[in-house]
């Protein structure tokens, strides 16, 4: 005799197969972070707790990924060459899909933690992301022009490593601190936090922060952005009037 679960049955039985795995409960500690004039950037706390089923912790301890990612940008990199003394653009390099600012910490080194393949599917670490290159076959030159995107976002502070910095207390609680360069762009970021057990990512779960230009910078952003005719000749009005003012006060001194 076959056995049957009726449909009805399975939502329950999938929970019942998830229950059995442990969640996290992650949290950060600003969902808005507002740029005005006077932004030197931030420090962002990701904590929460890991929840095990029937609150049993495993005998070796797990161990946790934090990976704080903006917004993606398609960005073309320029090598610069010197030719008769002149410095001129020589080869160029088109990448769909670099984020414009990454940040990790994890409770050990990635290598660590998990295995490359691991790495690479969920992106845990600058060398992991998938840039998506559209424009070189070469893998040596596509190498080349990775690695030079790579060092120039890590010299502006906006990609950033930080293995062995996550805090993990009794096994349950953990935190760690991300910075958050002055140059980010606005736009809608992503904090992700993985669970890793003997190498593998038994959960994972995402919190949205939002950032975005508040005060008179928000207000000249949204005029150029819905009234770009009106605020292109009240800049052009400005400039007139202010190339005015300075050659009156030249003529008087």
């Amino acid at each position: 005799m076959r056995w049957r679960i009726p449909l009805c049955l399975l939502p329950a039985a999938l929970l019942l197969g998830a229950a059995d795995e442990p969640q996290l409960v992650p949290d950060v500690s600003q969902r808005e972070v507002e740029i005005q004039y006077s932004f030197t950037g931030a420090d962002l706390l990701l904590f929460g707790a890991i929840v095990y089923p029937d609150g049993r912790k495993p005998d070796k301890p797990a161990d946790i990924v934090v990976v704080l990612k903006g917004p993606e940008q398609s960005i073309v990199m320029r090598e610069k060459q010197k030719v008769a003394g002149i410095w001129v653009n020589a080869d160029t390099a088109r990448f769909r899909s670099a984020p414009s600012f990454y940040a990790m910490a994890s409770s050990r080194p990635i290598d660590k933690i998990v295995d490359e393949r691991t790495a690479a599917i969920y992106e845990l670490g600058v060398d992991k992301l998938q840039l998506s290159p559209s424009s070189l076959n070469d893998s040596a030159e596509l190498s080349r022009f990775q690695e030079g995107l790579v060092d120039l976002r890590n010299r502006n502070g906006l990609f950033v490593e930080r293995p062995g910095t996550v805090e993990i207390t009794d096994g349950v609680l953990y935190r760690a601190r991300l910075p958050l360069s002055a140059r980010v762009i606005v736009g809608d970021y992503t904090a992700e936090t993985f669970l890793v057990q003997n190498g593998r990512v038994v959960a994972a779960a995402v919190r949205d922060i939002t950032v975005r230009k508040s005060g008179f910078e928000q207000f000249m952003a949204s005029a150029a952005e819905n009234w770009p005719f009106a605020y292109g000749l009240v800049a052009m009005a400005l400039a007139v009037g202010m190339g005015w003012a300075a050659g009156a006060i030249a003529r008087r001194i």
